[in-house]
């Protein structure tokens, strides 16, 4: 984001300049008209919170296709919770693109931020707004593997999954070195491009806390281990996921200690979608 040129289109409406023809050309010029926009797919999913909203949009100028994230009037308990995480006042947009601006600059790939904006009251938000570029050529790890995972096993596939394996790794490894713990880090928001490349997605829970910075790490890889699929990853991937995380190539006590817990934290959240008629990823 620190290499684009942003302007402000309107009140409370920042946008990338090259993109400034384009939202002219489909109405959105200002927040009002951010949300009362409707000429998009309609993203929003059941369980997600009513002061929530998500679509998808295109526009001509540059040809490109958005996603749009709105919050209406989040309630105020959800205000003081990002508050409290975020060590100040913040609207809920802004944990998107801040985090999304923050990362990118450490070398952590996420979503490009084209447009965002924020009304408060005398205190507290009552709206707020961003707009992303989707990612050319990219898929979420829940909804495609690379063809390598796929068919057939021989040693040129086995070899690929391991690199990928190892390369993801990595990936997560160089994010909890930024200080930040996503508390989201399921396979649904980590994509993987064409070119090789990993993304980050879906930044809104992320935060660096100042305690618990290790319990929450831990959850972040018990949701990769939760969301990776039973069907392609075997114990021995799993194992080799956690060496590429530590960089050692034994356990030591620590890290027995610290599987059993991230084994532990699967179990529960298996249990929890049993129980509202979910089956487990990592169990299938």
């Amino acid at each position: 984001m620190s290499s684009q040129k942003f302007k402000k289109l309107s009140d409370s409406f920042i946008i990338d300049a090259e993109y400034e023809e384009g939202f002219r050309e489909i109405g959105l010029t200002d927040i009002e008209a951010v949300f009362n926009f409707s000429g998009g797919k309609d993203l929003t999913k059941s369980n997600l919170a009513s002061y929530r909203n998500r679509m998808q949009f295109e526009i001509r100028l540059p040809r490109t296709t958005l996603f749009l994230k709105r919050f209406n009037r989040p309630p105020i308990s959800v205000q003081l919770q990002n508050w409290f995480a975020g060590y100040e006042r913040r609207s809920c947009a802004s944990f998107d693109y801040e985090t999304a601006n923050e990362l990118s600059l450490k070398g952590i790939n996420t979503p490009k931020t084209v447009g965002f904006g924020e009304q408060f009251g005398a205190l507290f938000e009552k709206r707020s707004f961003c707009i992303t570029e989707k990612i050319a050529d990219a898929e979420s790890l829940e909804r495609k593997l690379p063809e390598f995972f796929y068919g057939r096993q021989d040693s040129d596939k086995l070899r690929l999954r391991k690199n990928f394996i190892e390369r993801l790794a990595k990936f997560v490894r160089k994010f909890h070195k930024t200080n930040y713990r996503h508390r989201d880090l399921y396979f649904s928001h980590i994509f993987y491009n064409d070119r090789g490349e990993f993304y980050l997605i879906d930044l809104s829970r992320a935060l660096k806390p100042l305690l618990l910075t290790e319990r929450f790490r831990i959850k972040d890889i018990a949701q990769l281990y939760y969301s990776a699929p039973g069907k392609y990853f075997s114990t021995t991937d799993r194992l080799r996921f956690y060496f590429g995380l530590t960089g050692r190539k034994r356990l030591n006590r620590k890290d027995k200690s610290v599987i059993k817990k991230i084994k532990h934290k699967t179990k529960r959240m298996a249990k929890h979608d049993k129980k509202h008629g979910r089956t487990a990823p990592f169990e299938n």
